[in-house]
């Protein structure tokens, strides 16, 4: 989020000064998928042989810088920028309107969230707990989070969701207890390939796998923990080229559904700003720390290290 601080001779809408949210997301607005709302997958700006969709400072999405910096270049952005209201209210919330609160709730839309549902997201990390928080907007009545870290499932509690420690056995296991067998109505995984059991060991395939049997048969389960085509620190030759085994099998017997990818942010934004303007969103309840700039580096070892109490990170340019 930032202040415009200068515009080129095409950009019409957005004014100097005027307050604004920044999408990770690069988009055209008018090719194909941008026009069917898939901004995340834009067949324009990404001049990477074979990938759709750009975005600032992520792999082989584009030759661009990342947005964390003083200064950020926007393209397309009349397209591109979210207005907010003038002034410095609900500056922590609105932070979270670039990424993690709107990847949250695709997560709920992928899985199928709608009134009434029991949902269940694997990750206590800022998406995944804001998943949680999307998954009640969207009329869940009942939300599980499992995780293995004590003070990212602490902040469940604040989100209203019911922790779930692996340490006290297998996740599946317990969501079948709490729905009296049946198990979840919808999934969330918000962990991605680089998925751990306790001892630190990688298991790319293990989130996927008790999604599958933590939910119930016909249920849905949304996927916006990062996959990778290639990842060459796997464990086994199968994962270092991106395949990974799950349990397809059970979870076509199941008849259940999956939908996976980058979030296209623009499809959210405008209407998760106005919930937290009306009060009906509070994203910042996860915000742990407020560093300069400068600080961001130790930060990022904290947060990666699991150290205790980095949970979400606001990070201040001007103050660098």
């Amino acid at each position: 989020m930032c202040s415009s601080d200068l515009t080129g001779p095409g950009v019409t809408w957005i004014k100097r000064g005027d307050r604004v949210s920044v999408p990770f997301n690069i988009a055209c607005g008018s090719c194909r998928n941008c026009v069917a709302g898939w901004t995340s997958y834009c067949l324009r700006t990404n001049p990477t042989e074979g990938v759709d969709g750009a975005a600032y400072g992520y792999a082989q999405m584009g030759p661009y810088q990342g947005g964390q910096a003083e200064y950020l270049r926007v393209p397309f952005a009349d397209f591109n920028l979210l207005p907010l209201p003038a002034g410095a209210e609900y500056e922590r919330d609105f932070t979270m309107l670039s990424d993690i609160f709107p990847t949250g709730y695709h997560g709920a839309a992928l899985a199928g969230v709608s009134p009434g549902d029991t949902v269940v997201v694997y990750g206590a990390g800022p998406v995944g707990l804001l998943a949680a928080h999307s998954s009640y907007l969207r009329g869940a009545a009942r939300v599980f989070v499992v995780d293995m870290n004590k003070d990212r499932l602490d902040l469940a509690g604040r989100f209203d969701a019911t922790p779930v420690n692996l340490a006290d056995g297998d996740p599946a296991d317990q969501i079948r207890d709490a729905t009296g067998g049946l198990g979840a109505d919808r999934g969330i995984e918000a962990v991605g390939y680089q998925a751990h059991d306790p001892t630190g060991d990688e298991h790319p395939e293990m989130v996927l796998d008790s999604l599958i049997n933590a939910v119930r048969s016909t249920g849905g389960i949304g996927v916006v923990g990062v996959y990778v085509p290639s990842d060459p620190g796997a464990r086994d030759e199968s994962a270092k080229h991106g395949r990974i085994g799950f349990e397809y099998g059970t979870f076509f017997q199941k008849g259940q559904a999956m939908g996976s990818g980058q979030c296209p942010v623009k499809r959210y934004n405008e209407q998760l700003r106005d919930l937290i303007i009306a009060g009906r969103a509070t994203p910042s309840l996860l915000v742990s720390h407020e560093l300069s700039l400068t600080e961001a580096p130790s930060a990022y070892d904290k947060f990666d290290k699991r150290a205790d109490g980095f949970t979400k990170v606001l990070l201040h340019p001007a103050t660098a």
